[in-house]
């Protein structure tokens, strides 16, 4: 699974900080994602994880440092926000999906308003990715009629259909009943598997170490390691990751 980035950067941060009020919650930032990369966040509450993925595609500003998709300075607002956001997909612990359309428009909207497709088209393709996360024959329903899960399962699809160059997921199943959290995880992982460039941010040890390629290990605004799974997991370096894994692996 490890070779398959390319070395070519797609998403990079440098030096990057943000502050909320006195509290600093990214500090001094760097970190370089390359395309086909799948980068897993962890670390303790309040390190900063969310906070930097958000920043990614500037749903949080930052004060101080640049961050780049592909080459392009992520600009501070405008139609040019707007463009390079586009290629950012988003998956929150939270689904977002409109509650009075069904799932199969959900899906539709973003490629049929942001990028122009014919209606023909966008309906192509966000039946071929609800079959792909397992929910196609929900396509008509209303998000109210799924389970979280299942709700889940057509956000990623929603973002998918944009045909984004990379993908965040800010704690994807913190919201989920146990027994649904495998099938997002299950989706994410062949995701994964197909090169999909993610980001992730997670509590979910299993899929950082089955679909990582890196771990990045966060703790008061900082990044703290940054390894491959085999490393982080067997051997951390730090006495901060040794606590937290030994507080988490160890239940």
């Amino acid at each position: 699974m490890t070779d398959r980035p390319t070395g070519e950067p797609l998403v990079r941060l440098t030096g990057v900080n943000k502050w909320f009020g006195d509290l600093h919650v990214l500090q001094d930032i760097d970190l370089t994602i390359d395309r086909g990369e799948v980068v897993v966040v962890i670390g303790p509450s309040g390190s900063g994880k969310s906070t930097l993925c958000r920043a990614i595609n500037r749903l949080e500003a930052i004060q101080d440092g640049e961050i780049t998709i592909d080459g392009q300075r992520l600009p501070d607002e405008g139609k040019e926000l707007a463009r390079l956001r586009s290629d950012v997909g988003m998956v929150f612990q939270s689904f977002n999906l409109f509650a009075h359309k069904t799932v199969l428009q959900n899906v539709m909207l973003g490629p049929t308003t942001v990028r122009k497709q014919s209606k023909g088209e966008a309906e192509k393709r966000a039946r071929e990715l609800l079959d792909r996360v397992g929910v196609g024959h929900q396509a008509d329903k209303v998000p109210a009629q799924l389970s979280g899960g299942q709700q889940q399962r057509v956000a990623i699809a929603r973002a998918l259909a944009m045909d984004p160059k990379v993908m965040l997921f800010d704690e994807p199943t913190s919201a989920l009943d146990p027994e649904m959290i495998n099938e997002v995880l299950d989706v994410m992982t062949s995701l994964a598997r197909d090169g999909m460039t993610m980001v992730v941010v997670t509590h979910e040890m299993g899929f950082a170490r089955r679909a990582a390629n890196r771990v990045v290990f966060m703790d008061a605004g900082r990044i703290v390691e940054s390894a491959t799974p085999e490393t982080f997991f067997t051997n951390p370096t730090s006495d901060r990751a040794k606590d937290f894994l030994s507080k988490i692996l160890n239940h």
